[in-house]
């Protein structure tokens, strides 16, 4: 098995493991209007399928016919490597989705009973969910060394970035302004230790 296969079989599993806890969730107590979130979920399910493509296209042989040749090869310790970066943030998102509970939804929407959550990966980052998609699917990429997967999971970091804002946006406005802004002081939005409130 190759790193590049592992990878994506670690994110095959982690998607039927994260679909099947979707079942874990409370009643949707409030959502933004659904044109708010069609504006985030374009470039998600654009990127998703790119790198989706890319990758079995490379990993089954037919990568000229789609994404081209790879911009380079890595030795088999990197591509181990990249895979740990992986496996590291596709366990960050379990982390962030077991301290979530059953708070936790696919879309933007407030829960009934909502609260902040501050603790476990939420002291590091706002939204850790993200943060460990980004880490995985970035190293995947850099192990696809492809031009259409690094867009596809431009794409998709794109959407998730979207999908972070208009969060705090609407939950902001249905938790109150204060609690929401204190922690945005405290706590970085994606990435572990960048400024504040960025």
């Amino acid at each position: 098995m190759t790193p590049l296969y592992a990878s994506y079989v670690a994110i095959a599993l982690w998607a039927v493991s994260w679909g099947l806890a979707a079942l874990w969730s409370r009643r949707t107590a409030a959502r933004p209007p659904a044109l708010d979130q069609v504006a985030y979920l374009a470039p998600t399910v654009v990127g998703g399928f790119l790198v989706a493509v890319t990758a079995r296209a490379a990993i089954e042989g037919w990568a000229f016919a789609f994404g081209g040749p790879a911009l380079w090869r890595l030795s088999d310790w990197a591509g181990w490597a990249l895979f740990g970066l992986c496996l590291l943030g596709l366990m960050f998102t379990w982390w962030a989705r077991l301290t979530l509970g059953d708070l936790w939804s696919s879309s933007v929407q407030r829960k009934a009973g909502h609260t902040l959550v501050e603790r476990g990966p939420y002291r590091l980052v706002r939204h850790p969910i993200y943060s460990g998609l980004i880490l995985a699917l970035t190293a995947a990429s850099l192990e696809l060394a492809r031009p259409v997967g690094f867009l596809g999971t431009a794409l998709l970091c794109l959407g998730f970035w979207m999908k972070a804002r208009l969060e705090e946006r609407f939950l902001s406005a249905e938790l109150g302004e204060g609690a929401y802004a204190d922690y945005r002081r405290r706590t970085p939005m994606l990435v572990p230790f960048w400024p504040r409130g960025a």
